[in-house]
């Protein structure tokens, strides 16, 4: 099997992927070829990988290049990870400058205008590579890492509807997290499905598999005390300044715990998640920082100041990048590349793919979050003929502006743009959008130059 990793000069992308891969017996055999445009941090990536090749005698070939052209040719699958130009600086542009005009954005990655202008960025890099992907290797599995995942998902699969591509977020691991302990039985003994759009999911299924019973009532009995005084990132950040220890929790399947201590706060990065417990008898799948990017609302509940030190946090958490590859798997890419490689038609937790009905109250173009078996032919998505009404409502609220954004990306036209804003539910204002629009073109060059 030939594996394609784009983006793999990023030490924690590069090296965490190869880690998973280099467990697997499945892919035993496999040529891995790294892609990045930066050749020194690829190179040192590809040393990690031939150093620990060389120490455990892994039955894999690892091979670097900036060419990505000849790395996808016959690739039979390819995972990207990516993102343009200087990240933060730019998120800090994504954030603050819409927020300048009024726009009550509390995150500003995925969602409200924020998500809208980190999606024109990167959506078309990743649109040319499934270009070539589509003449150089057609029948390949795509990966997808890189935010914002609805947007990105949807466009990619609007320009190459049969194209096996699917978006991947850790998010899911929450439940991993959490759910034992607050049912006090193992993660192996519990059936648990999700669905929703990336970062605005909702726990739909729960049973004990011992018992077949419901385990949802449960949930919705236990979790508030449990989550009332579970640590928020707020007291994450301020336990890494005062101890200088950093928990890794993006993606982590294990809870931050602070040596027994409580939050200082209720329900701290969970206010927002709090109401959507309260009033629609369901459980988020994330917290406050992503779910606040998709209600209008959202600002006058959520734990703001747990969402700036989740931004603080998760730079510290970045900065001290291992320089060793782990005889662990730390993500979930490798069962899926072992279920393609198998044709197993395991069920994957989440993974983002066109909707194409599963959600019937949703458009059908649009991406959506969701449970899937995965095969030879991709992701085949699992269905929810009867998802939650209210909760639908909201989601649906959205589908407009990720449409209009599409729309931008694909014809390159600025006034589908200040069009999607418009229509964006966090949004409620009007008069100064179109010069929004002209700054942030101008203030992120060259990488919304392609806007007319």
């Amino acid at each position: 099997m030939k594996i394609v990793l784009i983006g793999a000069g990023s030490a924690q992308f590069g090296r965490v992927s190869l880690g998973d891969i280099f467990q697997s017996k499945i892919l035993e055999g496999s040529e891995i070829v790294l892609v990045d445009i930066n050749a020194p941090a690829l190179e040192e990536v590809r040393k990690l990988a031939e150093s620990f090749l060389a120490r455990t005698h892994r039955p894999f070939t690892v091979t670097a290049t900036t060419d990505r052209r000849t790395a996808l040719r016959n690739a039979d699958a390819v995972v990207i990870s990516i993102e343009v130009g200087k990240r933060f600086p730019l998120w800090d542009l994504d954030w603050s400058l819409p927020q300048q005009y009024g726009i009550k954005q509390v995150y500003g990655e995925n969602g409200g205008a924020g998500g809208t202008f980190h999606a024109l960025r990167i959506t078309p890099v990743i649109v040319e590579i499934c270009d070539d992907v589509a003449e150089l290797c057609p029948e390949a599995l795509v990966i997808n890492y890189s935010n914002p995942m609805t947007a990105v998902t949807t466009t990619v699969l609007r320009k190459y509807p049969d194209m096996k591509f699917i978006g991947l977020c850790h998010e899911i691991a929450s439940l991993k997290r959490y759910l034992p302990e607050i049912l006090s039985t193992p993660f192996e003994n519990l059936s648990l499905r999700a669905a929703g759009l990336n970062h605005f999911s909702v726990l739909l299924e729960a049973a004990y598999k011992d018992s077949h019973k419901d385990a949802y009532p449960d949930i919705l009995a236990k979790a508030p005390a449990f989550f009332e005084k579970e640590p928020g990132f707020s007291d994450l950040l301020a336990y890494a300044r005062k101890n200088g220890k950093v928990f890794q929790t993006e993606g982590s399947s294990r809870r931050a715990v602070l040596e027994g201590q409580r939050s200082a706060k209720s329900w701290a990065d969970r206010r927002l998640f709090k109401v959507f417990l309260d009033q629609y008898h369901l459980l988020p799948i994330t917290t406050d920082s992503h779910l606040g990017e998709y209600v209008q609302w959202a600002w006058n509940v959520a734990d703001l100041k747990g969402i700036k030190d989740f931004y603080t946090f998760y730079q510290l958490s970045l900065a001290p990048e291992k320089k060793e590859i782990d005889s662990v798997v730390h993500e979930r890419l490798v069962y899926i590349l072992e279920g393609f490689a198998q044709n197993s038609g395991y069920e994957e937790p989440a993974v983002n793919i066109l909707n194409r009905g599963l959600i019937p109250d949703l458009p059908s173009w649009i991406a959506v979050e969701i449970p899937a078996r995965i095969g030879r032919n991709g992701a085949h998505g699992i269905a929810f003929p009867d998802y939650p009404k209210g909760f639908g409502a909201l989601l649906r609220n959205y589908c407009g502006a990720y449409d209009l954004i599409a729309e931008a990306v694909l014809k390159r036209r600025k006034d589908f743009v200040i069009q999607s804003l418009l229509a964006n539910p966090v949004i409620d204002v009007c008069k100064d959008i179109p010069e929004l629009v002209d700054m942030m073109i101008d203030r992120q060059r060259p990488w919304l130059d392609y806007l007319k």
